[in-house]
């Protein structure tokens, strides 16, 4: 009782700004370890190395944690049956904070400021209560659900859920292969008929024992590339560094057990699929569209694939459907072969030689899946249960799906009702749009678990930013990147957000996948497979890539960062007509060709050629209402910081402009107080405003997506002042430019725009017939 008294005393001591720190990160701040009147005989509780362990760490760890001298602390204290009730109030109140909050940083604003001031005043109650209310909840939840305690942009830390409690039922050591789940017998009929199928990819795939003059090939020689034109995919680039690799077509009419799907799967995913089958797709395929079915037989070859042409208003869903199919049919697989191998080796004679049973990996998880916000893992999960559930009576146990919707589903209510906004940005922005997330999925036969330590996970769904608070940086304390070695499937879909977000965090996941691991993790070295002993993981990665764009960035990361030795396959079509087609109002549009010897100096260049050749033609004032559109924010700090060094009558907006100021700086270049006004691509992905009063419009350079050109075109007659004759359209571009050049002019035009000796040439649309 002494030790439980003591333990309140010294909670009430402590100061409001101590308490609010406890809250948030769990102890108290440093500055601030000053709690009693007595200096003299405070106690100083030297707290465990383990105890201080983050998420990075603890989420892969299956063993329960030494406790430390605060969690001591926090133990002394008694629970009662009223601060329950406080403590579930206070959560919930917490927690919608938090998620408002999310909204509005997500959106790429800073209004974060104001939303963490109103956090404070809801927290604002009384301080006894507060505080010990918090130390209850904070010791309970780690009691009964193991979780762990994460950074969070948003709010500096937020307690990070991971079960616990279900590793003993999903652990594929100690499971065996159930005789009634019919795997078994799927195995035995899949020898079987092996004379009659082809070889099941998967086996073929993981099996292959690489020489190591191969591995030397791969890494030294150049890939020799073959093209091939398909019905639904069009122009098909096949690249391999090994023997020339034979192209192949999707059959137009194939069997569901000639892609050798798992037993469960065959039966479940027509029914998953079937809302994207139309009456013409019946005859030839019941289960699959034209773009599934030769998407799929790429990814069933275990070749690297690269498709630009995702769009989320139309084809989004049913590419996430077919590559659900493939990670889940990838996974069970291989944790069939590990729980059939454990039988084997239950059951087999003392002495007898256990090498034909490397089945694993060095670390278990399997397929990592890139996505940008929270609506997408949330979609990811409800395919992969639907494709587990054979049938309505037959339901599979998912644990903590509860908890899984609550944390990642969202509201429809807290959606503004007024906003209008494009069908592709809806389409986009639809559900939870937190970017800030990852979550470790474990399945066995017929069961899956949510939230599992990383290191007991078969998939990890998480965005970029997600992952890479996990990895940290070189020289941090807390980091961990050993789950990413044994990674067999890595996908990364909507890549071009990922452009608009932080592609740092794209390019740090590729630097560090694929690595040996810097601890043993418990493996059975037994088991392990010689590829990952061997630490030639990285040759049997299989990388599929979804954007809805050609670009340079997303391109470096396919060409230089994949490996598998069965090859890569890229779509590469041509857009034909670009999107100036698309603009409808009357407008010259000039098109000038800045010179540059180099990638690195067409920056300055381009620069250079702004400030000497095209604003001096806009300082005049009849030239106001002038908009600049700026893509990268590096060259919107350049000009802004040049504008106002030539005090030149300008204002701005970019992503991190508050609203405010947004409002302000939209009404004073409408009404032409302001001549200039700088514009980041970034604010026009994340909000879509429509800027009034333009007159002359400056693309500083080309956008990274194509439709944004006729967005912004199109805006001129949001106006109605009758001036519009004076309108004016000026274009930079240099011969980096090519593909976002062909997307907005078509290929033919930008041929001869590149290929021209004039650098110069105007195109004007809206003319009337």
């Amino acid at each position: 009782m002494g030790k439980r008294r003591a333990g309140r005393e010294l909670l009430r001591s402590l100061s409001k700004k101590q308490k609010k720190h406890l809250r948030e990160f769990g102890e108290e701040h440093p500055f601030y370890d000053k709690v009693s009147g007595r200096p003299e005989e405070t106690q100083i509780c030297e707290l465990s190395d383990d105890s201080d362990k983050s998420s990075k760490e603890s989420d892969s760890e299956t063993e329960v944690e030494q406790v430390s001298g605060y969690h001591k602390l926090l133990a002394t204290l008694k629970t009662s049956p009223e601060s329950e009730s406080e403590e579930e109030e206070d959560e919930s109140e917490s927690e919608e904070a938090e998620e408002s909050e999310a909204e509005m940083g997500s959106e790429g604003s800073q209004e974060t400021g104001e939303a963490e001031e109103g956090i404070e005043d809801k927290n604002d109650v009384p301080e006894e209560e507060e505080a010990t209310d918090t130390a209850e909840q904070t010791l309970s939840q780690e009691q009964a659900d193991g979780t762990d305690t994460s950074c969070d942009p948003r709010h500096g830390v937020i307690e990070e859920f991971t079960d616990v409690k279900h590793e003993s039922e999903f652990s594929l050591e100690t499971n065996f292969m159930e005789e009634e789940s019919g795997d078994c017998s799927a195995d035995r009929r899949d020898s079987s008929s092996s004379q009659a199928l082809p070889e099941d990819p998967f086996k073929q795939h993981m099996d292959k024992e690489l020489e190591e003059k191969e591995i030397e090939k791969m890494s030294t020689l150049p890939k020799t590339s073959t093209q091939s034109q398909w019905p639904r995919l069009g122009q098909v680039v096949f690249y391999s560094a090994l023997e020339k690799q034979k192209t192949f077509k999707a059959d137009k009419e194939f069997d569901v057990k000639q892609l050798h799907l798992h037993k469960p799967l065959e039966s479940t995913w027509p029914k998953v699929n079937k809302q994207f089958l139309s009456a013409a797709d019946k005859p030839t395929d019941s289960s699959f569209t034209p773009l599934q079915r030769e998407l799929f037989c790429i990814m069933n070859s275990y070749r690297d694939l690269f498709y630009p042409e995702r769009k989320a208003l139309t084809n989004g869903e049913e590419i996430r459907r077919a590559y659900c199919l493939h990670a889940l049919n990838h996974v069970l697989k291989a944790n069939a072969q590990v729980l059939s191998n454990n039988a084997r080796r239950r059951d087999r004679k003392p002495g007898t030689d256990t090498d034909d049973h490397r089945d694993q990996g060095l670390t278990r998880p399997k397929v990592l899946m890139i996505v940008p916000f929270r609506e997408c893992a949330l979609r990811i999960v409800h395919i992969f249960i639907s494709l587990l559930e054979v049938n309505d009576k037959k339901k599979i146990d998912v644990s903590n799906k509860k908890r899984f919707k609550g944390e990642y589903g969202s509201d429809p209510e807290e959606k503004p009702p007024n906003l209008k906004r494009p069908e592709d940005y809806e389409a986009v922005f639809a559900g939870n749009i937190d970017d800030h997330f990852r979550i470790g999925v474990a399945i066995l036969q017929k069961s899956m678990r949510l939230y599992a330590p990383f290191y007991s996970s078969d998939i990890i769904i998480a965005s970029p930013l997600g992952i890479r608070t996990v990895i940290g940086a070189e020289g941090e304390k807390k980091r961990d990147f050993d789950f990413l070695s044994s990674i067999e499937i890595l996908i990364i879909d909507q890549a071009d957000i990922y452009l608009m977000q932080n592609w740092e965090h794209v390019l740090h996941l590729m630097k560090h996948i694929n690595l040996l691991p810097l601890d043993s993790h418990g493996v059975d070295f037994s088991r392990v497979r010689m590829l990952n002993l061997n630490n030639w993981s990285k040759y049997y990665r299989q990388t599929l890539l979804f954007s809805a764009l050609q670009d340079p960035q997303i391109n470096s990361v396919f060409n230089k960062h994949c490996f598998n030795y069965m090859g890569q396959v890229a779509i590469r079509n041509v857009p034909l007509t670009g999107s100036i087609s698309h603009v409808v109002v009357q407008l010259p549009h000039v098109f000038r060709r800045l010179e540059a010897d180099s990638v690195t100096s067409v920056i300055d260049g381009r620069f250079q050629f702004f400030i000497d050749k095209v604003l001096p033609e806009y300082r005049d004032a009849i030239m106001s209402h002038t908009l600049i559109y700026i893509p990268s924010y590096f060259d919107y700090v350049r000009l802004r910081n040049y504008f106002k060094k030539e005090d030149l009558n300008f204002t701005h907006i970019c992503e991190y402009t508050k609203k405010a100021a947004v409002c302000r700086a939209r009404r004073f270049f409408l009404k032409g107080e302001k001549q200039f006004l700088l514009f980041t691509e970034r604010f026009h992905f994340y909000k879509r405003y429509t800027i009034k009063g333009i007159r002359n419009l400056i693309f500083y350079e080309l956008p990274t997506y194509s439709h944004f050109y006729s967005e912004i075109c199109n805006m001129l007659k949001a106006t109605d002042s009758g001036v519009d004759a004076t309108w004016t359209c000026t274009v930079l571009y240099s011969k980096y430019d090519a593909q976002k050049l062909a997307a907005v002019v078509g290929i033919d035009r930008t041929a001869q725009m590149l290929q021209s000796k004039k650098n110069v040439h105007l195109f004007v649309t809206g003319e009337n017939d």
